[in-house]
């Protein structure tokens, strides 16, 4: 069955690669980056099937705007992929305010708009999929990545919510956990916020690793955008899929910890009721 596909940030990396698997497997793709310019290689290749849009995900004007013009020209949407979003780098002290807040704008509050937008056909076909890219990040968390994970973890709560308020209308969520893969995350969609010398030996170590990943990261983008189709197509589509053997072990390794300390403190936390008259 054909289906179309609306992607954010489709001009390079996961969202180039989503948009790519989509046309060669026979379905319409609706492709969308703030400069339309870079996606006319994408219509190019199937201009039947494809349809590219500018889009700001941050202009509630544009995600309703670009929505309306997907479904005029396909009639529908199937797949929804909240892809657009950039990357941070530095200890919290580091971040000013109005990088932080802008980081919120696209990276969380630029997918509930697209979202938001496409909620009403969705839920009036009684199918579809709303697919938001978080990263491992989403559920963990290290030094010199405050301000990215707390728009994940923003971004996998309203998600988590969201998959229980649209199963009874038959529209799945699947948030999708990447460890690296071979994007522009680490290089030209990276901002690194001004140093601090005090921070140096606590954030100095994620600095260089973002450095030196860009272009050398194991995962291929394409095998990502086949294996969120396969779980999509699952009659159980998980809520989380983590993608790439980092992900894995470190979602694992933290699962571990967290139970853990729960096993550890659970008689104090269980301890706080109020005790009998």
């Amino acid at each position: 069955m054909t289906q179309t596909w609306f992607i954010t940030g489709a001009s390079s990396g996961f969202g180039r690669a989503f948009a790519d698997h989509a046309l060669k497997q026979g379905h319409n793709v609706v492709a969308t980056a703030r400069r339309m310019s870079s996606l006319e290689d994408i219509v190019a290749k199937a201009p039947e099937r494809a349809l590219a849009l500018a889009l700001d995900v941050a202009s509630t004007n544009d995600a309703q705007a670009a929505v309306d013009a997907a479904v005029t020209r396909f009639g529908r949407i199937d797949v929804l992929i909240n892809n657009a979003g950039y990357g941070v780098v530095g200890a919290f002290e580091e971040t000013p305010d109005d990088e932080l807040r802008m980081l919120m704008e696209t990276n969380f509050f630029g997918a509930m708009n697209v979202t938001r937008a496409a909620l009403p056909i969705l839920r009036a076909q009684r199918s579809g999929a709303i697919v938001n890219i978080s990263s491992l990040g989403g559920q963990l968390s290290f030094a010199g990545f405050s301000a990215y994970s707390a728009a994940k973890f923003a971004l996998e709560g309203a998600s988590e919510a969201l998959a229980q308020e649209l199963k009874p209308f038959g529209v799945k969520v699947l948030i999708v956990e990447p460890g690296q893969f071979r994007t522009n995350l680490a290089g030209p969609s990276m901002r690194h916020m001004p140093r601090m010398d005090v921070y140096r030996d606590v954030v100095g170590g994620t600095r260089q690793f973002v450095h030196d990943m860009h272009g050398t990261q194991p995962g291929d983008p394409l095998k990502a955008a086949a294996a969120i189709e396969r779980a999509l197509q699952a009659s159980e589509t998980p809520l989380r899929l983590q993608l790439g053997a980092d992900a894995v072990d470190a979602v694992r390794d933290h699962s571990t910890t967290l139970l853990k300390d729960l096993a550890t403190w659970e008689a104090l936390a269980r301890d706080t009721i109020f005790d009998a008259a």
